[in-house]
C-alpha cells in the first residue's frame, strides 16, 4: 500500500469528494478517506440540491469544474425554479434527487477518477512539524506523509444524536462517529465549537394520503446544474404540501418539558433559518400553522421526507405530531426524527483560501467550518481542494471577491465575521446578486477553473459556444421590426406600440416583454441555447441597474485589491483602537476591503490603517 501522498482528505461527504476531485484533477496524488464508503457523498437529512442562494453556489462550482451539479442532475426526480415571483438575480434551481443513486454515481465518480485512491479508515491525528503538516495517522495505527491535508469531516466529529431521553454517539443515519480528532485538534491550538442541527421522520407512501394535500409538480424547461448535462433532467416525480395546525402545535407546546432543544439535553447551538418544527411553533407563536413538504427520497424506497417537521421529541410525541398533520392521520414512520450535536471549528481560525493560519498545509471545508448543507460544503471544499493544490506547488491562493461570486460572499462572511451558529447562505447576504445570478455563474468562473487547470475540454468548449452564441444574439438584436410585426405580441403583453420600428435590443428591454414574446415575434431566435437567450435578455431588461451596481463594485475593488502584509503586527499601529488591533491580529485579514467587514473594526479604524500604509509604502 502506498504511504505517501501529495494530498490527504479527510472525509467524503459533499465537501470532501469536491476537495479531492480538485486535488487530483490538478495533478496531485490524493488520498480520499472515509469513515465508511456507503458515506460518500450521503444525503442524510434533506433529499435535494439547490434552493434559494444554494442553486446559485451549485453553478458556480459545476462552473469552476466541480462536479456536484454533474452528478445532481443524473440524480435528479424533479426541478423547481424558486422565487419567480421575485427578480432573476434571485431565481434558484432547485432539485430533488435521489438520495441512493447521488451517493452511488459520486462514489463511482470517485473510484474512477486518475490520481484518487479511496480509503476506509478512521483518521485520529493529523501529523504537524515545526507548524506544518507531514501527514495523518488513523485509528489503526497506519501513517500516511502528505505535503497538504483538507479536514472536510462534517458532522461526524464527537457526534451524538438525540431523540427524546434518548441519546447515541453515533454520526447522522447510523454511520460511525469521528472519535480523537476533536482532541487532536485542541492540542494543535485551535478553537473548536459545539453546532447542532436535525432531521425529521421519515414516512411510508403507502401510508399516506396524497388527495388531502397540495400536489406540487416540477417545471418544465428549465436548466441544469451542469454545463455538461445534455438535454432536460428527469422531472417526473411528485411532491405535496400539508401543514401543521393548532392541534399540531399543542401537542408540541404540551411536551416541551420532553423536548430536548428546551430541557438543557442539547447543549450545541443549532441553525436560525431551519429551526426544528419545536422551535418554530414556540418562536412563530402567532402563526396558525408552519408548511410541511413531503418529497420522495428516491427512485428505489416508499420513504417520504417530511420537510419542515425536523425535530427531536420523544417517539411518542413523534407519532401524535405527526398524525395530527392533515394527510398524515394513518402516516406510518420509518425513522423518527433526531438531532445531531457536533464539533467544529471556529472559522476564524482560516484565512481566505480556507488554510488553518496556524499551520501550514492544512486546510479545512464544509460543515467543519461551521457552516450548514450540502451546497455550502461544496463551494467549501472545491476551493480548499483548489488552495491546497496550489500551496503544494508553491503558487499564490486562488480567492473569490464578494462582487465575483456567492462562493466568495460565504467564504469571507465565515472567515472575517465568524458564525455563532451554522451559517447558511442567502442571496440577502450578498451585495452584488444583480451580478452574482445563476445564468451567469459559467460567464463569471469557467474562465477562471481553466487557467486553474479543473476546467475540461469538453465543459469549455460548451462555455465557448455559449459565449459565440451570446455575441451572435446581441448582434441579431440590433435587427428592427415594424409596428404591425410587433403589433399583436405587444398587445397580448400589454405593452404600448412602437413608433415607426423597433430593434429586438429595445423590445427585451420593455418591461413585459420578455424573451418569449421575443421568441414569438421572431421564432429564428428558436435556433439559439436558451441559456444564452436568457443571459442576454436578462443582461438587457437590467443594463441600467447593472451599471450602477458595476461602479460601487469598481469603488469597493479599490479596497479589495489593497493587500495587507499577513505578518503585520497591529499592535505598533499607532491610532487603532485596542478592540480592532485585537480583532485584526486574530482575524489577519488580506486586505483592505476585508479588515473593513471585521466586527468590531469601525471606518475610522480603516482609515488609520490606510495613513499606516500609505506612510509606510505598503
Amino acid at each position: 500500500m502506498i504511504k505517501s501522498y501529495d494530498a490527504i482528505v479527510i472525509g467524503a461527504g459533499h465537501a470532501g469528494v469536491e476537495s479531492a476531485y480538485a486535488l487530483a484533477t490538478m495533478g496531485k496524488r490524493t488520498l480520499l478517506t472515509t469513515l465508511s464508503l456507503e458515506a460518500v457523498a450521503f444525503m442524510a437529512c434533506n433529499p435535494n440540491i439547490g434552493g434559494t442562494a444554494k442553486g446559485h453556489l451549485v453553478k458556480e462550482v459545476d462552473a469552476l469544474g466541480g462536479i456536484m451539479g454533474e452528478i445532481a442532475d443524473k440524480a435528479t426526480l424533479q426541478t423547481r425554479m424558486l422565487n419567480l415571483g421575485n427578480g432573476p438575480a434571485v431565481h434558484s434551481l432547485r432539485a430533488q434527487v435521489d438520495k441512493n443513486l447521488y451517493h452511488r454515481l459520486m462514489k463511482e465518480k470517485m473510484e474512477r477518477t486518475k490520481g484518487l485512491a479511496i480509503l476506509e479508515c478512521e483518521v485520529t491525528e493529523i501529523i504537524v512539524e515545526n507548524g506544518t503538516v507531514t501527514g495523518v495517522k488513523t485509528a489503526m495505527g497506519d501513517r500516511y506523509s502528505a505535503k497538504a491535508v483538507v479536514i472536510a469531516s462534517g458532522v461526524y466529529l464527537n457526534s451524538r444524536i438525540i431523540t427524546g431521553n434518548y441519546s447515541r454517539n453515533t454520526g447522522p443515519a447510523g454511520f460511525m462517529r469521528s472519535e480523537g480528532l476533536t482532541e487532536n485538534l485542541i492540542s494543535l491550538g485551535l478553537d473548536i465549537r459545539r453546532f447542532k442541527t436535525g432531521t425529521p421522520p421519515r414516512l411510508l407512501s403507502s401510508s399516506i394520503d396524497y388527495d388531502k394535500m397540495e400536489v406540487q409538480k416540477g417545471d418544465e424547461g428549465l436548466p441544469t446544474f451542469s454545463m455538461l448535462t445534455e438535454g432536460e433532467t428527469r422531472n417526473d416525480k411528485v411532491c405535496y404540501l400539508t401543514y401543521t395546525n393548532t392541534d399540531t402545535h399543542d401537542i408540541i407546546l404540551n411536551n416541551l418539558e420532553r423536548a430536548p432543544m428546551y430541557n438543557g439535553e442539547i447543549s450545541g447551538t443549532g441553525p436560525r433559518y431551519c429551526p426544528s418544527i419545536e422551535t418554530k411553533v414556540v418562536r412563530f407563536a402567532d402563526k396558525e400553522r408552519h408548511q410541511i413538504f413531503i418529497e420522495p427520497e428516491g427512485a428505489d424506497t416508499e420513504e417520504m421526507y417530511a420537510q419542515g417537521l425536523s425535530t427531536s421529541l420523544p417517539y411518542d410525541i413523534q407519532e401524535q405530531m405527526v398524525h395530527s398533520v392533515r394527510g398524515l392521520e394513518n402516516a406510518i414512520i420509518t425513522r423518527y426524527g433526531y438531532a445531531i450535536e457536533y464539533d467544529c471549528l471556529n472559522p476564524l481560525e482560516l484565512n481566505s483560501a480556507l488554510g488553518i493560519k496556524k499551520i501550514k498545509g492544512l486546510y479545512a471545508g464544509g460543515q467543519i467550518n461551521g457552516s450548514s448543507g450540502y451546497e455550502e460544503a461544496a463551494a467549501q471544499g472545491l476551493m480548499a481542494g483548489i488552495n491546497a493544490s496550489r500551496y503544494i506547488d508553491g503558487l499564490e491562493p486562488f480567492t473569490l471577491r464578494r462582487d465575483e461570486a456567492y462562493i466568495g460572499v460565504l467564504i469571507d462572511d465565515l472567515v472575517t465575521k465568524g458564525t455563532e451558529e451554522p451559517y447558511r447562505m442567502m442571496t440577502s447576504r450578498a451585495e452584488y446578486r444583480l451580478h452574482l445570478r445563476q445564468d451567469n455563474a459559467d460567464i463569471r468562473l469557467t474562465e477562471k477553473g481553466r487557467e486553474l487547470g479543473l476546467v475540461s475540454e469538453e465543459r469549455y468548449t460548451k462555455y465557448q459556444n455559449k459565449v459565440t452564441q451570446i455575441e451572435e444574439i446581441r448582434e441579431k438584436l440590433k435587427t428592427r421590426y415594424k409596428t404591425e410585426e410587433v403589433a399583436s405580441t405587444f398587445e397580448k403583453i400589454g405593452e404600448s406600440l412602437p413608433q415607426g420600428s423597433i430593434s429586438g435590443a429595445d423590445i427585451l428591454k420593455r418591461g413585459r416583454a420578455t424573451k418569449e414574446a421575443l421568441l414569438e415575434i421572431d421564432e429564428s431566435y428558436s435556433a439559439f441555447m436558451p441559456e444564452a437567450l436568457s443571459y442576454v435578455a436578462v443582461e438587457l431588461k437590467y443594463e441600467g441597474y447593472l451599471k450602477k451596481e458595476e461602479s460601487a463594485i469598481k469603488e469597493a475593488r479599490r479596497m479589495e485589491e489593497k493587500k495587507l502584509p499577513l505578518d503585520l503586527d497591529y499592535s505598533s499601529v499607532e491610532g487603532l483602537r485596542l478592540e480592532a488591533r485585537q480583532k485584526l491580529n486574530d482575524c489577519r485579514p488580506m486586505t483592505l476591503a476585508q479588515a473593513s467587514r471585521i466586527s468590531g473594526v469601525t471606518p475610522a479604524d480603516v482609515t488609520v490603517l490606510m495613513l499606516y500604509l500609505r506612510k509606510n509604502n505598503i
